[in-house]
């Protein structure tokens, strides 16, 4: 099981380039950050981690300009969004960002996508809040077909594709791998087992019980639960917990880093990495 570290890289934190050389440097897998375009002032969603909300969301830089600066300066670093607002964003133009990223990183980017909670933010992308999840649906396909495909085509309610050339085409075949991120439940389950490779559920609660779940609705709908990929997304950085989440079958955990200064960070990072030591 590999580990991995997750932060809000803003203007006021430790650089991604910076931060992704010292992940690498102590021998972790992987760097993911979130999205968050802006913040709108009216503030009519309420923060799900109760308010006030933190600071860092509406500083947030653009992952796949972080993540670009993140790869470069490394060679084994795996690199992805955890997680991007797939629903907000044009799926030829994100398509296009994610298959140029995971080629100049020689493969190594992780797709994580999620539906999003901030209706005022998404509403100024033009998106129905209560048809988020099937538009969601709709543009992880439709760059499915742009990533697979040497003329892309793609019909549905919300994306309209004619035949499309696009390239380059991602290094990884099919494609990168896309976890969808968010909480447990009936809807969850059923659109990582018809659209995604895996799930990114939050701080691994509940995950005894729940992979069992996901994995029933798998085989009811005709698809081998071993192929479904499990990244346990901002997890305590206990080793109990962590021998826990191997049991259970997780490829990767993934820690919390503060969205902070480097002299916040990286004595947080030493000490993640003493969980290295015991893997």
């Amino acid at each position: 099981m590999d580990l991995g570290v997750t932060i809000f890289l803003t203007d006021q934190s430790i650089g991604a380039a910076e931060l992704a050389r010292e992940v690498e440097a102590r021998g972790f897998e992987s760097l993911f950050v979130p999205e968050h375009t802006h913040i709108p002032t009216g503030r009519k969603t309420p923060y799900p981690g109760g308010e006030p909300l933190p600071e860092e969301y509406r500083r947030t830089h653009d992952p796949f300009v972080a993540l670009a600066a993140a790869a470069a300066v490394t060679e084994r670093l795996v690199v992805g969004t955890g997680i991007c607002l797939v629903a907000q964003r044009d799926p030829i133009v994100t398509a296009k960002a994610v298959a140029s990223l995971d080629h100049v990183s020689d493969g190594r980017f992780v797709f994580g996508v999620g539906f999003g909670w901030n209706h005022d933010e998404m509403e100024d992308h033009g998106v129905d809040p209560k048809t988020r999840r099937a538009q969601s649906r709709e543009h992880v396909l439709a760059m499915k077909a742009l990533w697979t495909e040497d003329e892309a085509t793609f019909s549905g309610t919300h994306v309209q594709l004619q035949p499309t050339w696009s390239w380059p085409k991602p290094v990884q075949t099919p494609h990168p791998p896309v976890l969808i991120g968010g909480a447990a439940g009936p809807k969850m389950f059923q659109a990582v087992v018809d659209y995604a490779d895996g799930w990114m559920p939050i701080g691994g609660r509940g995950l005894t019980e729940n992979l069992p779940k996901l994995r029933q609705v798998a085989e009811e709908s005709g698809r081998d639960p071993s192929t479904l990929r499990i990244t346990v997304f901002g997890a305590e950085a206990n080793p109990a917990k962590l021998e826990h989440f191997a049991s259970l079958g997780a490829e990767r955990v993934v820690f919390w880093l503060p969205p902070a200064p480097r002299d916040t960070v990286l004595p947080i990072l030493d000490r993640y990495a003493e969980l290295l030591a015991t893997r």
